[in-house]
Parts: C-alpha cells; sequence; structure tokens
C-alpha cells in the first residue's frame, strides 16, 4: 500500500521548483526596488540642497536690494539666482525620473508577486489533487482487499460444507 506512486509527480515537482524560481525572482525585485527608492532619497536630497542654495541667495538678493545696492551686484545676482533656478528644475527632473523608476519597480514587484501567487495556487491545486488521488486509490485498495477476503471466507466457508456432507455422508 506504500508503494503507491503518484502519476503526476514529475509535474508536481516541476511546478514546486517553479514556485521557487518565481520566489528568487520576487527577492530580486524587491531588492531592485529597494535600490530604486535609495536612489529616489539621494535625488530628493540633491534636489533640497540645489533648493536650499536657491532660497537662500533668493533671501540674499532681497537683502540686497533692500540696502540698495548697484545695480551690477543686483544683476550678478539675479544672474546668479536663474542658474541655480535651472539648475534645480534640471534635479526636479531628475526626481520625477526616479519616481518613475520607482513605480516601474514596484509595478514589476506586484507582477512577480501576483505570477507567484498563481504558481503557490497551482502547486496547491496539484497537492490537493494528490491527496485526493490517494484517498481514492486506498479507498479501492481496501476494497479490493475485503472482497478477497469475503472470497476467501466464502470459498472456506463452502469447503467445509462440503466436508461435513461428506463426513456425514460417510457416517450415514
Amino acid at each position: 500500500m506504500n508503494n503507491i506512486e503518484y502519476p503526476l509527480t514529475q509535474v508536481l515537482d516541476v511546478k514546486k521548483k517553479r514556485v521557487e524560481d518565481q520566489e528568487k525572482v520576487v527577492t530580486e525585485k524587491r531588492r531592485l526596488l529597494k535600490e530604486e527608492q535609495e536612489k529616489l532619497k539621494q535625488r530628493e536630497a540633491e534636489r533640497d540642497k540645489v533648493k536650499k542654495h536657491h532660497e537662500d541667495k533668493l533671501q540674499q538678493l532681497r537683502k540686497e536690494l533692500d540696502q540698495s545696492t548697484t545695480t551690477d551686484k543686483i544683476q550678478q545676482m539675479k544672474y546668479y539666482l536663474k542658474v541655480v533656478k535651472e539648475k534645480l528644475a534640471l534635479e526636479d527632473k531628475k526626481v520625477k525620473e526616479q519616481e518613475e523608476q520607482v513605480e516601474l519597480a514596484d509595478k514589476n514587484l506586484k507582477m512577480a508577486l501576483h505570477e507567484l501567487a498563481q504558481k503557490r495556487l497551482e502547486v496547491d491545486k496539484l497537492e490537493m489533487h494528490k491527496k485526493d488521488w490517494l484517498k481514492a486509490v486506498q479507498a479501492e485498495i481496501q476494497l479490493k482487499e475485503e472482497n478477497e477476503a469475503n472470497e476467501q471466507g466464502s470459498v472456506i466457508y463452502m469447503m467445509r460444507l462440503q466436508e461435513r456432507k461428506k463426513l456425514m455422508q460417510r457416517e450415514g
């Protein structure tokens, strides 16, 4: 009874291997998402640094305007402020691009998790089928054994009945 071989064992093994492989893919996608999130933090820090610099220079310009400084110095400060503003726009663009990369990595992770769930479901279905199949086979074996036992009992009963008849014929 222990020698029962499930006919779909190889299929089950292949599906289990696919689940293991997909788990590795999910782990890699999580790592990539974390990497992209770290890059985003760096980009935001760089942007914030430039933004603070821009705000400081703007404040400095306002201070100079209040003190009525020379127009050359004000023009120079305005030009520099324009350069800083362009750099800030560039940093904002980098942040937006990195946010897109994070969204893409997140989307890839969600897809990988969905695939993993599907593959686990396939394995679970096959495991359930194996369990049901084994129950059915064991019930079938038990029924055969019971039938054989009944048959043997009937044969023994018939043999004993014939022996009694022979014994009664000899005596009688």
